[in-house]
Order: structure tokens, then C-alpha cells, then sequence
């Protein structure tokens, strides 16, 4: 025995030192990752997709054939009033259902087949009866982003509302040179004449978490895929006999079994794609079975989920084959760190800084909401995020792969062996 004081290791600077700096990296990463990432998202949005339907079938005014629909469309295309924050696209009512069902566009404004002949109607000439106030909907998308939807509505209901300023000015005028004369009331309505309606675009069932429960299930399994692989390393390395296992005041160890980095990573990769069948299974009658949520082609969704815990899992894995005791916080700050806010579920990529769209583009939690969603909310079509998944999954294991084990194939030709030959680990049970 030394007779040194355990407490006398915080007199030591490099442990001071080093824990600072690991654990301050570490906390202004998470701050900037998550913080940076939503702090304005109305500033960061750069063409956020919208559709601009116009599906007004005109009517004649004053002896011309008037279409006050395509007026408006063309008027907000041309608008410079959002800068290039939306990103309108004009398309039939057809192409705007299929593009909401897909989560291709985060809502949309409609002008109806009877818009003209409504805004018309309210000059109180050439009418009888009653004048029908003309209406613009706004339609929303939540199944794509509570905020992206939020953010679209914003949009598009002031986009709505200029619209019906400037139709009203169009009929004042209108009015004015006309025979019939309006009273107070109606001029005052004619002023500003169209009435906006929101509705959602592409309803999502009651247990759906306002479009939520996608994201939420695809964190499920990439957490499952990175904390089981931390278990996985470490029972691998214990039944290897290269670490102790405490288990309340014993410390046990296995006689040692020399194994390669190569064949442990092997051992741990099989481990876990066994166990993703268990872990998906169990995750699914949480979140179906006990909590409700709803769910479709439960069987398509089991796979896909058993494939995104195990590429997860393999991929945090290899990261702590090659990183070793630093691996972990590599494995946090790529699946959860950097994850998180650019998994495009809460924010659309459209409202984040560039950098942060940059890492959409292989973070893998991304790419498992969206496969998710589409089984979720979609149908699950292809074009609404499921083979982007399914893609993308199959070439991040692929890297996976050549990165884990030519790393650690390249250790093992080194001689760089965990423990050198010479040493021999005791082997009793003893107390800790």
C-alpha cells in the first residue's frame, strides 16, 4: 500500500484540467447544437416550401371575362414582401393533396373555383339576392413539423390577407364606376372583402402528438441503438475477461480470452443486430400496445425500426472500438448532439443556419424520422422519406463498417493488442 490519501488525487492539475475541458467542450457543444440551432428560426427560413393554388374558375364583370385568382397567384409569386423565406409553388388542388400527403410542403392557399364571382357579387352589380363574402383558405400541415407548419400558416394568412386588400381596392374602383350605389356598410366590406379560412391540410389521427410521435419513435430507437451499445461493449469486454464487472459490492472477472479488436467488434455487431429484434419488439408494444399511439403497416414498421436500432448500434459500437474511453462522448455529441436539432421533426431545415442544414444531410436521426413519418403519416410512400431511410441506413452501416473494422484491423497489425501478452488478469471474485 502507497499510504497516500485517496482524496489527495484533486490536489493533481491534470485531473482538474482534463475533466474541465472535456466537460466545458462538451457543455458549450450541447448549448450551441441546440440552442443555435432554434434560437430564430423566422430569420434562418430560406425557402420554405408552400403551395399556391389557384383553382378560381373566373366570372364576367363589366362585359370581360375577370379572373381575380390568377391575379392574386401572380401577385404573391412576384411578391417581394417574404424575400426568399417561401418558397411559393403553383400547382392544381391534385398536386397540392399529394404533396401535403407526402410532407413535401408545410401548408398551402387556396383560392376557390367560386372567388371571382363572390368578389364580384359584392359590387351589387348585375346581382340579385344576398352577396356571398368570398373566401381564401389557408391549409395547414402538421404531420411535416408543428413549426414548419406554424411558421407556413404565419406566412400564408398574411399572404391572404394583402391578397384581399388589394382585391378590395380593385373592386372599389370598380364600384365606384359603376351605376349601382353601396351603402356605408358594404363599402366598408368591399374594402377589405375576402374572409381567410384555416383548416388542416392533411389530418393526422388523435394519437398522433400533433405530429410528434414520429420524431419521438425515432429517438426511441437511435437512444436504444447508442445506450445498448455502451452495455453491449461492456459485457462483451467482461465476458472477454478484458474488464471487471461490478455487481454490488463483488467485483467479478472472467478468466481472459485473447480476442482481436476485429472479432470484438464482430462479437459486439452480432450481439446487437440479435437484440434490435428484441428491443424493437418491446419498443412497439410500449409505445402501440400500452400507450396508444397510432401506428400503420405495423409490420413494415417493426423492420424498419429493427434496422435503424441496429445500424445505430452498430455505428455508436464502432465509435467505441475506435475512440475507446472518448468514444462515448464522440457517440453523444454525433447521435443526440448534432442529431437533435437537425432531425428536421421540430424545426424545418428550411428555418436552420446553413452549418446546421449541412449535417441534416447524413445525421442519422434525420434519416430515421423520415422513413418513420412517412410509415406514420404517409402511407409509407417512398417519395415522403422512406427510401431516403432505408438509402441512407444501408450506407451509413456500409461506412460503419469500413471505418470500424479497417481501424481496428489496422490496430491489430500494429501490435496496438488491449493487453499485452504478458500480463494475466486475476481471476477470483473478490469484494470491491
Amino acid at each position: 500500500m502507497s499510504g497516500i490519501h485517496p482524496f489527495r488525487v484533486l490536489r493533481a492539475k491534470p485531473l482538474w484540467i482534463a475533466n474541465g475541458v472535456i466537460t466545458g467542450v462538451l457543455a458549450l457543444l450541447f448549448a450551441v447544437f441546440y440552442v443555435g440551432a432554434n434560437i430564430d428560426p423566422v430569420d434562418h427560413m430560406t425557402k420554405l416550401p408552400v403551395g399556391l393554388v389557384n383553382a378560381d374558375k373566373g366570372a364576367v364583370a363589366g362585359g370581360k371575362q375577370v379572373s381575380l385568382g390568377a391575379r392574386i397567384t401572380e401577385s404573391i409569386k412576384k411578391s417581394t414582401a417574404s424575400g426568399d423565406k417561401i418558397d411559393w409553388k403553383v400547382m392544381d388542388e391534385k398536386e397540392m393533396k399529394d404533396e401535403l400527403g407526402e410532407g413535401k410542403l408545410y401548408g398551402a392557399l387556396v383560392v376557390p373555383a367560386d372567388f371571382t364571382s363572390s368578389a364580384t357579387a359584392l359590387t351589387g352589380a348585375g346581382t340579385t339576392g344576398t352577396p356571398v363574402r368570398p373566401t381564401l383558405t389557408v391549409l395547414t400541415n402538421q404531420s411535416a413539423g408543428s413549426v414548419g407548419s406554424s411558421l407556413a400558416r404565419a406566412a400564408t394568412t398574411q399572404a391572404a390577407e394583402n391578397a384581399s386588400l388589394q382585391v378590395g381596392r380593385e373592386l372599389t374602383v370598380q364600384s365606384r364606376t359603376g351605376q349601382a350605389k353601396l351603402p356605408a356598410a358594404a363599402r366598408l366590406l368591399l374594402a377589405d372583402p375576402a374572409a381567410v379560412t384555416v383548416k388542416d391540410g392533411h389530418p393526422l389521427d388523435s394519437h398522433s402528438g400533433l405530429g410528434l410521435t414520429a420524431f419521438y419513435y425515432a429517438l426511441v430507437l437511435v437512444v436504444c441503438g447508442m445506450l445498448s451499445a455502451n452495455v453491449i461493449s461492456g459485457q462483451v469486454d467482461h465476458a472477454l475477461g478484458y474488464t471487471h464487472n461490478d455487481m454490488g459490492p463483488l467485483r467479478l472477472h472472467r478468466p481472459l480470452i485473447r480476442a482481436t479488436r476485429v472479432q470484438t467488434l464482430a462479437i459486439s455487431s452480432t450481439l446487437m443486430a440479435v437484440l434490435s429484434l428484441v428491443m424493437e419488439t418491446l419498443v412497439m408494444v410500449g409505445a402501440v400496445g400500452l400507450m396508444g399511439m397510432d401506428a400503420a403497416h405495423l409490420p413494415l414498421l417493426w423492420l424498419y425500426s429493427v434496422c435503424a436500432i441496429a445500424v445505430s448500434g452498430i455505428g455508436a459500437l464502432t465509435l467505441l472500438a475506435v475512440f475507446g474511453t472518448p468514444g462515448m462522448l464522440v457517440v453523444t455529441l454525433v447521435f443526440i448532439g448534432m442529431a437533435v436539432p437537425t432531425a428536421g421533426a421540430t424545426t424545418p431545415l428550411q428555418a436552420l443556419p446553413g452549418f446546421y442544414r449541412f449535417l441534416a444531410e447524413f445525421e442519422p436521426l434525420r434519416q430515421i424520422t423520415g422513413g418513420i413519418r412517412s410509415i406514420l403519416y404517409y402511407d409509407a410512400q417512398g417519395d415522403a422519406g422512406l427510401t431516403r431511410g432505408w438509402v441512407m441506413m444501408a450506407a451509413g452501416l456500409v461506412m460503419a463498417a469500413l471505418f470500424g473494422f479497417g481501424v481496428l484491423g489496422w490496430y491489430d497489425r500494429k501490435g496496438l493488442h488491449r493487453i499485452p501478452t504478458e500480463t494475466k488478469p486475476e481471476t477470483a471474485a473478490v469484494p470491491a
